[in-house]
């Protein structure tokens, strides 16, 4: 059968099952809701075979058609009040003849799955044509029309099913950097306002009859998390599930979203989604995304998507790689191991989808890599939890509790000060920083909303994760709602009893947050070492069991107590801590550990000396037993060989209980180490120097331990400072340009999409 022919029995088929296609599409058209059943069990199949083919660039098929304000308007929008030209989503109201004939033309030419023409079917995107109201009909007619194109189309060809993707796009808005260069708290757009926005869309694509919901486009991963969170938080209440695909985008060299993430971080980010794929669309072309599409295979363990404009843009707007270029650069891809899907963004046309379809068409798709049984965090880069990481230190000094002075300067409301605390926890080798605002004086959620907003535009704090600290849950919701990467979320328990538990579990995943489950249930605090682990077990098994959270992103902290506090019922606090924390790593696969670290020296507060070194032993023994990660003062941190034996040993004896008398004999020599026993201030001299000086004095320094560890120093040398110039130097580009950035974001996704 001739393309001709098929598309001749294709118009048939279609007009007999959809009626006629002239004049304009009305909400009373669309009927009642036509909800697709889950195809996930189907695609993973198709996708286990063979490469799956997405259409084109529905922009840009739109644009060769030349319509006028007259054609977008159509009769129903003859007297709207502005101009609606370039509003490519409306015509599925007002032209949907044609936005059908496009759907058709992609389908004639191999494409597996379709999508919707609502890339802007959001209030957020549509209030630029005072056209809000409609989002909801233009998402269902976009799915209606698709779903009438794809049916009729696997009906001529019933061994090939066709499939129907509802395109989310970003919206024109960045909820992560702001577009005053003056305020760098603002935002033009919020979590809540683009869950609200979310969801509407959502409703009337699923609706209208979508198979997929494809995210995409994605330039600020937390407008992708809040797309996530709605979409997630629809199925939970409409008790259903369709297949996701999550598609980001590289805006330049650097090989970064706009928000500044790299193809890792951003996989981390977004996996709670569980997609059915994951990958890069638009941008750079194919040839400049092939190295992050490399680098996102690399590491998800999902099918991989790319569909990449057709380079870049031209000096007239228009794009220049040929079908048999495109081709030819995909196969590559395809060749190579790195996708399962693969298709157009900007500039490519049915030519090019069919070009594609034939390149690749006979490759074995990209095997699925074996989950890695780590947990994964980010920032705008990426933390894996491994041999290599080994213990991972949380900074403490952004806690109020931990932090006099921070706790003062955020009570006065100088934050670009507590920034600066922030910055300098990052320098002394804090990995994550833990950030807490639970203090009478403060309101807690602006006090965290503020810091986080702020701190967003700081590349050399915010390349690390975050976790949220509070024991109140709406400062911890505000948190999530102001961090793109996936961080953790410190802390939930039994305490309020199970149903409460698994809500706020529940919700946490959607968020993708990683959670620190304190040893905590309805009876009280875990004490010992039996009622440790008899908490934490029972913990795991609900979150694993009931909630369906990844193992890899449980935290316990089975409680760090203090010591030495003259009280009998508290010596064996850290002895039941440790054997607590060896059992839980035995006994509940993939769950990690951590604390808070000062509370266990608590008794000694005012000697700082006796405290640190009290830390470094028990790091040392801890982390032997399996402590993952630990709340701490990164620059604090001693070295449990270079702690005089004669000290060690007495801490040792207070850690362990391994005497009557250990308290009274640390008491002992408390004031000498108080006296003496501090480390010299740190030299910080070499900050004046030359960046080459910088880099030479920032190489890596390894510490050993005894027993053949290794402690890390704080420090990740010439390596890590090179990113870290890079990377501020490009955010303080970013700030500068923002505003005019998004302005040519927003007409260019207005325009081509």
């Amino acid at each position: 059968m001739t393309a001709i022919d098929f598309a001749k029995r294709l118009t048939a088929l279609e007009e007999a099952s959809c009626g006629p296609r002239d004049g304009e599409a009305t909400a009373r058209d669309a009927g009642p809701p036509r909800r697709q059943s889950d195809k996930t069990p189907l695609l993973d199949k198709i996708l286990a075979q063979r490469i799956v083919v997405l259409d084109g660039a529905m922009g840009t098929m739109i644009q060769d058609h030349g319509l006028d304000e007259a054609d977008f308007r159509g009769q129903r929008f003859a007297d709207w009040h502005q101009d609606v030209k370039g509003n490519n989503d409306l015509l599925n109201l007002t032209q949907p003849h044609l936005i059908r004939q496009i759907h058709e033309d992609f389908l004639v030419a191999g494409a597996d799955i379709i999508e919707t023409n609502t890339f802007n079917s959001t209030a957020i995107s549509q209030a630029d044509y005072g056209m809000e109201g409609l989002v909801y009909e233009l998402n269902a007619e976009g799915a209606r029309l698709a779903r009438a194109a794809a049916d009729a189309t696997a009906r001529a060809t019933p061994k090939k099913p066709r499939f129907v993707a509802g395109a989310l796009g970003p919206t024109n808005r960045t909820a992560s950097i702001s577009p005053d260069v003056e305020d760098p708290g603002f935002r033009n757009v919020n979590f809540d306002g683009l869950v609200e926005a979310y969801t509407e869309a959502t409703r009337g694509l699923v609706d209208g009859g979508v198979d997929i919901l494809l995210i995409e486009t994605v330039f600020d991963t937390l407008n992708c998390k809040a797309a996530i969170y709605a979409v997630l938080k629809f199925f939970d209440q409409e008790k259903m599930r369709l297949p996701v695909i999550v598609s980001g985008t590289i805006t330049d060299a650097s090989g970064r979203t706009l928000s500044g993430q790299t193809p890792e971080a951003f996989w981390h980010s977004v996996a709670h989604a569980e997609p059915l794929s994951v990958g890069f669309n638009c941008a750079l072309g194919a040839e400049g995304l092939r190295q992050h599409v490399q680098a996102v295979s690399a590491v998800a363990t999902v099918p991989v998507s790319v569909y990449p404009n057709a380079g870049l843009p031209n000096a007239f707007g228009g794009y220049d790689d040929t079908p048999e270029e495109m081709a030819a650069q995909l196969r590559e891809f395809a060749a190579s191991g790195l996708v399962n899907i693969v298709g157009g963004c900007c500039g490519t046309t049915p030519d090019h989808i069919r070009a594609i379809g034939q390149a690749v068409e006979g490759i074995p798709p990209r095997p699925l890599p074996d989950p890695p049984g780590t947990c994964r965090l980010s920032g705008l880069e990426a933390l894996e939890f491994n041999e290599t990481v080994g213990f991972v230190n949380i900074g403490e000094r952004t806690n109020v509790a931990g932090s006099a002075r921070f706790a003062k300067l955020v009570r006065d409301g100088d934050f670009p000060a507590a920034v600066t605390v922030a910055r300098q926890q990052v320098m002394n080798g804090a990995q994550v920083i833990d950030v807490n605002m639970d203090d009478a004086m403060l309101d807690g959620e602006l006090s965290m909303q503020t810091l986080l907003r702020m701190i967003a535009g700081e590349p050399d704090i915010t390349r690390v994760p975050v976790m949220i600290d509070s024991s109140k849950w709406s400062v911890i919701v505000t948190g999530l709602k102001n961090i793109q990467g996936k961080g953790v979320v410190n802390s939930i328990s039994l305490k309020e009893g199970e149903d409460a538990f698994v809500a706020q579990a529940r919700e946490l995943k959607r968020f993708g947050a990683a959670v620190v489950v304190m040893a905590f249930d309805e009876t009280g605090q875990a004490d010992t070492y039996q009622r440790m682990v008899e908490v934490c077990t029972r913990s795991y098994r609900i979150l694993t069991e009931k909630v369906g959270m990844a193992p890899n992103d449980i935290i316990f902290d089975p409680n760090i107590l203090p010591v030495a506090t003259g009280i009998d019922e508290h010596r064996n606090f850290s002895r039941d801590y440790i054997a607590a924390v060896a059992e839980i790593k035995r006994t509940l696969p993939g769950a990690l550990t951590s604390g808070g670290l000062s509370n266990m020296s608590f008794s000694f507060r005012g000697n700082n000396g006796v405290r640190e070194a009290m830390h470094s032993v028990f790091l040392f023994h801890a982390i032997e037993a399996g402590l993952d990660m630990a709340i701490v003062n990164a620059g604090q941190i001693g070295i449990y060989a270079e702690i005089p034996k004669d000290l060690r040993d007495r801490i040792e004896d207070v850690l362990f209980n391994r005497r009557d008398d250990a308290t009274d004999r640390l008491l002992a020599v408390a004031d000498e180490v108080q006296g003496g026993g501090k480390r010299n201030a740190e030299d910080l001299t070499w900050r004046e120097g030359s960046a080459t000086e910088r880099l030479i004095h920032d190489d890596l320094a390894v510490r050993p331990a005894a027993g053949g560890r290794l402690f890390l120093g704080i420090h990740e040398g010439g390596q890590m400072c090179h990113r870290l110039f890079h990377h501020a130097r490009r955010f303080n580009h970013l700030r500068q340009e923002h505003l005019a950035r998004s302005k040519q974001v927003a007409n260019h996704v207005h325009a081509i999409h």
